[in-house]
This record gives C-alpha cells, sequence and structure tokens, in this order.
C-alpha cells in the first residue's frame, strides 16, 4: 500500500472516531436532566432525536453525494458535528441543547451514509466488510471513552475553563478539527457518477431490488437488537436475580466490551474466513443469547448470553452493508442511504419490546429481539 493511501486510510479512520461522539448523548443527556432540573420525558428527547434524524437525511446525504462527491460529503459531516460541540460551551439552557443534539444528530446521519462508501473508494477493492468492521471499533473506542471524559470532567472542574463534565465537548471539538483537517488535506480520487443522478423516489424504489430491501431489513434488526439489548440486559438482572439498577448497570458495559472485541477480531476473521461462515457463526451465538436470556435464571448464563449478543451482532452492520453496496456498485451512493436510514429500527424496536415487556415481563421484550435473529437467519442465503 502506497504512503498516500495509508494517510487516506488513517483519515478515514479518524472519522470513524468522530462518528462515535453521537453516544455521548447517553451520558450527556443525564448531566443535562440534573444541571436543568429535567424530568426523565424531557430528558429523554435528546437521544431521540439522535434516530429521527436518521430516518430524514439518511437518503438525501446519498443524493447529496452524488452532487458534490464523498469526501466533501463526509467534511460537511464534520463541519455540523464540530458545531455541535461548540454550541454546549455556550451556555446550558435547553434550547441550546436541542440544537446540539439535533445537530450531533444530523451530523451523524450525514457521515454514517457517506463515510462507509468512501472507504470503498479508499480500498480500491480491499476487502470492504473486514474495513467497515475495523472502523466500527475505531467509532467504539470514542463510545466508550465518553462516560469516562464526562465523569472525569464532572469530578475535575477545569480551574481555568469551568467546563466540568462539559470538558466532554472541548476534547472531542478539538479531535473533531483534527479530522476535518485530516480529511480536507488527504487526496482521494473518486470516480465520477455515471448518467443522471437519482431522484428521492429513485432512491427509494432500490428497495424493490431484493438484496437491498434484505440487507435494509438486516441492518434494521442488528440495531434494534443492539439497542434493545442496552435497554433491557439491565432489567433482565433486575428482574431475575434482584440486582439494584446500580449493579445490574454492569450488563451495558459488558455488552459493550465484547461488542468491541468482536469489532476488532472480526475485522481479523472476515479476511481470512469466508463471510458467510462467520455470518452464520455469528447469528447462532445470537440466538443461543436469546436461548438463555429467556429460560436462563443463572448470574452467569446472563452475563454468558449477554457477552454471546455482544460479539455476535458487532459484525453483522458491516457485513449487510457490504453486501448491499457490492451488489449494486453503480448505486453506491444511493444504497449507503437506505442501509442508514434502517438505523430508524433503534426506535421501532425499543417501543415493540417496551409493549411486550408490560404484558409479560422482560421475556417478551426477549421475544421481540429473537423475531430480529430468526430474520437474519433467513438472511444467510443471501451470502455466497
Amino acid at each position: 500500500m502506497q504512503k498516500t493511501s495509508k494517510f487516506a486510510l488513517l483519515s478515514v479512520m479518524l472519522c470513524f472516531f468522530a462518528m462515535g461522539f453521537v453516544d455521548l448523548v447517553g451520558i450527556a443527556s443525564n448531566y443535562v436532566k440534573e444541571d436543568l432540573g429535567l424530568n426523565d420525558k424531557t430528558a429523554n428527547i435528546f437521544p431521540s432525536l439522535v434516530f429521527f434524524w436518521f430516518l430524514i437525511f439518511s437518503v438525501p446525504t446519498g443524493m447529496l453525494m452524488n452532487k458534490i462527491g464523498r469526501k466533501k460529503t463526509v467534511l460537511l459531516s464534520l463541519i455540523v458535528t464540530v458545531v455541535s460541540l461548540f454550541i454546549p460551551l455556550l451556555g446550558e439552557s435547553f434550547g441550546l441543547m436541542l440544537v446540539a443534539f439535533s445537530l450531533l444528530g444530523i451530523g451523524n446521519a450525514l457521515m454514517q451514509t457517506s463515510l462507509n462508501p468512501l472507504v470503498s473508494t479508499v480500498l480500491k477493492g480491499g476487502n470492504l466488510a473486514s474495513t467497515l468492521t475495523f472502523g466500527q471499533f475505531i467509532k467504539a473506542i470514542a463510545s466508550f471513552l465518553a462516560p469516562y471524559l464526562a465523569m472525569w470532567g464532572a469530578t475535575q472542574v477545569i480551574p481555568s475553563m469551568g467546563y466540568d463534565w462539559k470538558v466532554l465537548f472541548v476534547i472531542y471539538f478539538i479531535v473533531g478539527i483534527l479530522a476535518t483537517l485530516m480529511l480536507g488535506i488527504t487526496h482521494i480520487e473518486e470516480e465520477p457518477i455515471a448518467g443522471k443522478p437519482s431522484t428521492f423516489m429513485e432512491c427509494i424504489k432500490l428497495l424493490g431490488t431484493p438484496i437491498v430491501l434484505l440487507s435494509f431489513l438486516g441492518i434494521m434488526c442488528h440495531v434494534g437488537i443492539d439497542v434493545g439489548t442496552n435497554t433491557t440486559a439491565p432489567k433482565i438482572l433486575m428482574e431475575k436475580l434482584g440486582m439494584t439498577l446500580n449493579e445490574a448497570a454492569f450488563a451495558t458495559s459488558l455488552y459493550f466490551i465484547f461488542r468491541t472485541i468482536g469489532c476488532l477480531t472480526g475485522s481479523f476473521f472476515l479476511r481470512i474466513m469466508n463471510n458467510r461462515l462467520f455470518f452464520i457463526i455469528s447469528v447462532c451465538m445470537m440466538a443461543l443469547s436469546m436461548l438463555l436470556l429467556f429460560v436462563g435464571v443463572e448470574k452467569w448464563e446472563l452475563y454468558a448470553a449477554i457477552a454471546l449478543v455482544g460479539y455476535g451482532n458487532s459484525n453483522v452492520f458491516s457485513i449487510c452493508f457490504a453486501k448491499a453496496l457490492t451488489s449494486m456498485p453503480e448505486k453506491q451512493n444511493e444504497v449507503s442511504g437506505l442501509m442508514i436510514m434502517g438505523l430508524f429500527g433503534g426506535t421501532i424496536f425499543p417501543l415493540l419490546m417496551g409493549f411486550m415487556s408490560d404484558a409479560f415481563g422482560q421475556a417478551g421484550a426477549v421475544l421481540v429481539m429473537a423475531v430480529g435473529v430468526i430474520y437474519l437467519f433467513t438472511y444467510i442465503k443471501q451470502l455466497k
């Protein structure tokens, strides 16, 4: 690999780190709730904004890439993200925070749609699924760091700055500027779009292509299981083991630990192993997890289940996304927009799980996630 392409890949990986900034919304919304004296219903507006903007901006971003190119679209997403990180430093009003988190969600929708196709441009025929998985590992590092940076800032107030937990925004703001500058000076050759750019309805009509629709549903299931596990795992431990919320909160950390390990090792296995075989192993791990979550009553059984779904679900996105992109190389920008729109599954699954858990306990929520796993078994035949 030439030096230029190495620098390009490094720049793209730093963009993946910036993509992880969106996960600060979880810890930040808790601090905003405390600072402004909000109730849970009002505070939950902030994280819900993220998935809303994926629904609105994903497909238009795919169309925008056709007009200005992938690199410029990623640069635009970085600029929007940097602005969103600067706004909270201006004050603590509810309105400012609403604008900041909205821009953070918009910037992330732009970035997730445009950065993945840009990787395929930089690789020029390399192993796309493996590289996307490694990018998800880099993204996970930023997700991991956010709560620790906020907690550090909350207990170690910077005397001259007074940002307390908001030091999180300062650090990510600086990294965001660095990512923008590095990508800006990186030379990336993009092939011109052949023919007339697709309209919005033409993009939506691509869902009529079986592999695009099936991959879209696969990503919806992946994100639904991801968000569902984060919210439900602690509740399962509380219901079955009688843990307090503080004790059960470890379940979320355990999930992220194994999801991150899965991304890192998956980037290796996807290079040396048939993608279809690795996908089968991953889905089988998720199926075993659902079974243990449903019938398990011992602590080790439930912890094993959370670890299994964390690892198994870590590479589903990359494999489904790569399959959709490579199946329609002439429409990668439009397909990318549709795939990222599938992240809206992170809103649908928790809603259904809430209804089921109210009716049947947390076992009902597990059944909803199990339906997603069953669908992923049907997706196996698409991988050849």
